[in-house]
């Protein structure tokens, strides 16, 4: 019965519910915090996979996504660091995640040992979104493995510097000139001219894209049937599945409560992960 209470929360299940199954399949009176306790009998099981080996990795992606909880007494936005690796097979596996008060720098540099100290290795790209914490703690934990920006992403965060609405499409456009590019070479004559074009009629636009879009094409340096890492849109499935889990509880009640339910959602998506077909064919050139 504790298993199957545990299960049922890890499936997205409000304890809430959790409680009116057992007492109507049972008889059975149960509280929330005698279903939020069954959950932990999990604990072990996940603290084993987020510490376990990591092989040779060849492609590193990260991200991180926010949470509400309670911490001592307020509610705060708790970040969720994940990493997914593609090994030299090509399939991919969630190599582990990290629950933290934020996303700054420290945090992030803590979770990069943690993966390094477990075997991590090999890295010849990281793809991320435009992470501050992430861009400082890279240097001291992994220097020298380029990082590709998400390019839908940048794509967003570039009409912030674009001046009038009617020029958005046509930047958007212009970037994307950029990103469909065959050779590096090519993508930086076309990131050239476009900051020449912008800079009497929208510096702070064509200063942006001077600054942020070389490690945006910094795609174009690996093999051309790898080139779908150009975004981390391979996180999204595992995101909309944390979401979907984690709504039934609008707030939950402390970090470890986030890491339970998310190291158990992504372990499961990384299970099936092992079942599928390889994600990059590792011998394309």
């Amino acid at each position: 019965m504790i298993l199957a209470m545990a299960e049922m929360y890890v499936q997205g299940v409000s304890t809430r519910k959790v409680t009116a199954i057992v007492e109507g399949l049972c008889g059975l009176e149960v509280t929330s915090t005698q279903v939020s306790r069954a959950a932990a009998v999990l604990d072990e099981q996940l603290d084993a996979w987020r510490n376990r080996p990591i092989c040779q990795i060849t492609y590193l992606m990260l991200d991180a996504r926010y949470k509400k909880i309670r911490h001592d007494g307020a509610i705060r936005s708790c970040a969720l660091l994940t990493a997914i690796g593609i090994g030299t097979h090509g399939k991919r596996s969630v190599l582990g995640c990290s629950v933290q008060l934020s996303e700054a720098e420290p945090h992030w540099r803590k979770f990069l040992e943690s993966l390094q100290n477990r075997g991590m290795h090999g890295e010849k790209l990281i793809i991320s979104d435009d992470h501050a914490g992430l861009r400082a703690a890279r240097p001291s934990v992994m220097a020298g493995v380029p990082r590709q920006r998400c390019q839908f992403h940048t794509i967003c965060n570039v009409m912030a510097h674009v001046p009038k609405v009617a020029m958005r499409s046509e930047v958007a456009r212009d970037l994307r000139r950029v990103f469909d590019a065959d050779e590096p070479a090519e993508a930086k004559r076309r990131l050239k001219n476009i900051v020449a074009r912008y800079q009497k009629t929208a510096p702070q636009l064509a200063a942006w894209l001077e600054q942020a879009a070389p490690e945006v094409i910094t795609v174009l340096t690996i093999p051309l049937a790898h080139r779908r890492l150009r975004t981390t849109n391979g996180l999204e499935r595992l995101n909309k599945e944390i979401k979907r889990r984690t709504h039934v509880a609008t707030i939950l009640p402390n970090e470890a409560s986030l890491l339970r339910l998310a190291s158990a959602v992504l372990s499961e998506n990384s299970d099936d992960w092992k079942n599928e077909r390889a994600y990059l064919n590792m011998e394309a050139r």
